[in-house]
């Protein structure tokens, strides 16, 4: 078994010339593009997806190998997952020498070799740098081609850094390195989940609001800064791919999710002090202000600004950069449950909506949007250790009451208004359960 840990852009299609001279100049080791074709393999119930498993098999040069990835940790592009890997004759599966913990109970399960059948295919150009950067082993490949899913298909243009030894913070060094030039994303799709959509259709990707963050029992207050980090940057990564594709509304969930990375940053405040995260801030405000300009999203998505602030949060999160701030009082703070942290601050924002709500405003709705979408965010970060159904209902009447504003429907704003101010608490320690 490898652990596989790589960090993948997608590449303007006009800078890769440029891109290609750049990683020249870079390193002496350059192998010239070969060929890659790849046959991805599924049952017709989604075995290998419902169990967070790839499977495939590639070719090149006569030469043919199996893979199996496994559902890892994945942060903004960066993929750290295992991977196994087995040389075959033929372009054919052999299940059966996948060692044991390949499988989810132990064992190949029964009938599954006859189940999987080809599902997705992709075919592309790969060329490659070797680079040493640190302590570490870096293979930088650039993938031209195309991903085919029957009727369906898409052009691949990647860069992928991946570590073949050393650590994974100078993967991140080398990539602060590339895009100080225009031409790359942080790509959220990796050439299987883009080969999926195509097999199921090819279904028109739709705008995704943000979910109560489902968070698992007994964290600690640091796994749900992390957790809340990773919601936004998720959010930030898959809209701005719908931005990229010209999805009305996109640019708008852009920011949206921008302003959750900085609420997540001011929520766990009283304990990351802001001077842990004030570069961040710095470059999310450089790409704040460029995305308000008239620019084009190719413009936005691809440029030096964006491309630098999202990968200082990835690094913020891979590193936990926060940790070298906390003094001792803050880390024991941060090692505390998340529930009781979510506990104190729901009520706070309780407290703060009601006071602000707690009787009709006239004309003066407006001025309250920003706060009320505040709270709404801190809630939807707060909640995920309770009951489901309980969290939503409860946000819903506010996030009703945050609509009626925007649109100005009067009758709509005071109905969701004595809607939310009267609901009962859903979590401990409120003084009323």
């Amino acid at each position: 078994m490898a652990q596989e840990i790589e960090l993948k852009f997608i590449v303007e299609s006009g800078s890769v010339d440029a891109l290609r001279t750049h990683l020249h100049q870079l390193t002496g080791e350059h192998h010239a593009p070969v060929q890659l074709q790849n046959i991805y393999y599924e049952t017709q119930d989604l075995w290998l997806r419902r169990h967070d498993r790839g499977l495939r098999i590639r070719g090149v040069d006569g030469r043919y190998e199996m893979t199996m990835k496994i559902g890892g940790r994945v942060v903004g592009g960066l993929h750290q997952r295992p991977e196994y890997n087995i040389d075959i004759n033929q372009p054919e599966l052999e299940l059966e020498r996948f060692p044991t913990e390949v499988w989810p109970e132990g064992t190949l399960p029964d009938g599954l070799a006859e189940r999987v059948k080809p599902l997705f295919s992709t075919d592309f150009a790969r060329e490659k740098w070797l680079v040493n950067e640190g302590k570490s082993r870096i293979e930088i490949a650039l993938d031209l081609g195309e991903v085919k899913a029957g009727e369906f298909q898409e052009p691949i243009c990647e860069l992928e850094l991946e570590l073949l030894e050393g650590h994974a913070e100078d993967v991140l060094k080398l990539a602060r390195k590339l895009v100080t030039q225009s031409g790359l994303r942080q790509g959220s799709l990796s050439k299987a989940a883009r080969g999926y959509h195509l097999a199921q259709g090819n279904e028109p990707r739709l705008l995704r609001p943000t979910e109560i963050m489902r968070i698992a029992p007994k964290s600690s207050v640091e796994q749900g800064f992390e957790a809340s980090l990773e919601l936004a940057l998720s959010q930030w990564q898959y809209h701005e791919e719908l931005w990229a594709r010209g999805v009305k509304g996109a640019k708008a969930e852009v920011l949206a999710a921008m302003a959750l990375v900085r609420h997540s940053l001011t929520l766990f405040g009283g304990i990351v002090p802001r001077k842990a995260s004030a570069h961040l801030r710095d470059l999310l405000t450089q790409v704040e202000a460029l995305m308000a300009s008239e620019v084009s999203a190719e413009t936005a998505i691809y440029s030096p600004q964006t491309a630098t602030a999202k990968l200082t949060l990835t690094e913020f999160l891979v590193t936990r950069g926060w940790r070298t701030f906390l003094d001792a009082k803050a880390q024991g703070k941060i090692d505390d449950s998340f529930k009781r942290f979510a506990d104190v601050h729901l009520s706070r924002h309780a407290a703060e909506l009601k006071t602000i709500f707690g009787h009709p405003l006239g004309d003066q709705y407006g001025d309250q949007l920003i706060r009320l979408a505040r709270n709404i965010d801190s809630i939807l970060l707060l909640s995920g250790a309770y009951d489901g159904p309980q969290a939503r209902a409860w946000l819903e009447n506010w996030q009703g009451l945050l609509y009626a504003i925007k649109t100005r429907q009067h009758i709509e704003i005071e109905h969701f208004r004595n809607e939310a101010i009267s609901q009962e608490p859903f979590w401990l320690h409120s003084g009323k359960r």
